[in-house]
C-alpha cells in the first residue's frame, strides 16, 4: 500500500492531494510546524504530528517516505525539492524522485539543472537522479523503475 505523506495543509494543491487520498481510501499522514498551524488550515480528516521546526517537518516527512513525487508548487516545494536532491547527491539516500507536472511546469528546472552539468558543477551521473513525468501513469513507472532493490 501507498501512504502519503505531505505538508499538513488543507488548501491548494497540498489539500486536495491530501483529500483525494484520504477519501480514496489511503494512508495519510501531515506534517506541520506549529507556528504554521497559525497561518495555515490543517486538513484535520487525517492524522498529523506537530512538529517545532520546518527542518523537523522536512526530516520526518524525508523518512517516514520511500519516494518523493514533486508536484507544482512555490519556493517552498522548490527548496524542498532541491534539498532532497542535494542529500541524494551526497549519497544519504537512493529514494526515487519524480517530479510530476502535466503542463511542463518544470521544464525551466530540469534545464537549469542541466546547465549545472554543462557548466561542470554537477556530475553527468546525477543528471538522471530525478525523473520528469508528464502524466500520472508516467510518475508510477518512474518510481517502479527507480525503487531500490
Amino acid at each position: 500500500g501507498l501512504r502519503l505523506v505531505y505538508g499538513g495543509g488543507a488548501v491548494g494543491l497540498m489539500g486536495r492531494c491530501a483529500r483525494a487520498a484520504h477519501e480514496a481510501g489511503g494512508d495519510v499522514l501531515g506534517i506541520m510546524p506549529r507556528f504554521l498551524e497559525r497561518r495555515e488550515i490543517v486538513y484535520g480528516d487525517v492524522p498529523h504530528r506537530m512538529v517545532d521546526t520546518m527542518h523537523e517537518r522536512k526530516m520526518i516527512m524525508f523518512e517516514e517516505s520511500d519516494a518523493f513525487v514533486v508536484l507544482p508548487g512555490g519556493i517552498g516545494t522548490l527548496e524542498e525539492a532541491v534539498e532532497t536532491l542535494s542529500w541524494r547527491r551526497l549519497d544519504l539516500h537512493k529514494k526515487p524522485v519524480v517530479f510530476l507536472s502535466e503542463d511542463d511546469f518544470w521544464a525551466p528546472f530540469f534545464a537549469l539543472m542541466q546547465h549545472t552539468v554543462d557548466a561542470n558543477l554537477t556530475p553527468a551521473s546525477f543528471a538522471d537522479a530525478a525523473a520528469y513525468a508528464r502524466s500520472i501513469e508516467d510518475c508510477f513507472a518512474a518510481l517502479s523503475a527507480r525503487a531500490p532493490a
